[in-house]
């Protein structure tokens, strides 16, 4: 029986097991009340401005060396860590999540919800970036040589052109979702694999919507930024390439490699 036992822990979760369990979790996500999304969101947006802030704090004190650019993008990964290990609505996160069971249910019910769900984090990301913006640039809480790391890494994470934003966004959603597809087979390694894959995001150069809207507010909010390059030239390119990434072609890859199974027992 121990043998046994053992065994089955250490065998690997088939894809299938790992399809159904974020599938699982897409419905109850689909299903959560509209207050609890609101402020689940607001908050993540807050929290995922630490990635900003802590990747400023190593450029800013770290000596300035060819191996800092490798170091200091390790905490790219604080807000992120803050953000999934504390299960907070995360946009970039739902888009394979709560796509999962519409590719499998395929109703226009589904659809609506999965509207209804990413259009109301995305609001409350947005909402929280905002916030946490307006701490970094109206307060005294961020030291002044601090700041004018933030400055020069929102000046570079949204100067790229529509297109390039939009390329580089590709990336970014595909290593997130590739977090919350490989997150239920983790046993004590979710850290590990946080860590590697978002400071493989901010080592790429890759561009992440709701981390790089606090970068955009902290712009705007100073007056370095304008509404239209915002929205059309950051805002928009970088959300549909997030988008791809994640939905179009993780989720659908993902769904894909357990369609027959999924479908044979139904």
């Amino acid at each position: 029986m121990r043998e046994e036992m053992a065994i089955r822990e250490a065998t690997r979760l088939s894809s299938k097991l790992i399809y159904e369990v974020i599938r699982r979790d897409g419905e109850e996500e689909l299903e959560r009340p509209t207050r609890s999304l609101v402020w689940s969101g607001v908050a993540a947006g807050i929290l995922i401005s630490f990635s900003v802030l802590g990747e400023a704090i190593f450029r800013t004190y770290l000596p300035d060396a060819p191996w800092r650019f490798l170091v200091e993008n390790l905490g790219y990964s604080f807000g992120f860590l803050l953000v999934i290990l504390g299960r907070m609505q995360l946009f970039t996160e739902n888009t394979i999540t709560t796509i999962l069971p519409l590719v499998a249910e395929r109703s226009a019910r589904c659809l609506a919800a999965v509207v209804r769900l990413w259009s109301i984090v995305l609001a409350a990301n947005i909402v929280g970036a905002f916030v946490a913006a307006a701490f970094m640039t109206q307060t005294s809480g961020v030291a002044p040589d601090l700041l004018a790391t933030i400055n020069g890494l929102s000046a570079h994470a949204t100067g790229f052109s529509a297109t390039e934003g939009f390329v580089r966004a590709i990336p970014a959603g595909i290593l997130v979702a590739s977090i919350v597809w490989m997150m239920p087979s983790q046993n004590g390694g979710e850290v590990t694999l946080i860590v590697i894959f978002t400071w493989l995001i901010a080592a790429g150069d890759f561009t992440h919507i709701i981390a790089g809207s606090v970068e955009m507010w902290v712009l705007i909010l100073q007056g370095e930024l304008g509404a239209y390059p915002a929205i059309f030239g950051f805002f928009v390119p970088v959300l549909a390439g997030n988008i791809a990434g994640g939905t179009v072609v993780f989720a659908l890859l993902a769904w894909g490699q357990v369609k027959d199974e999924v479908e044979a027992e139904d």
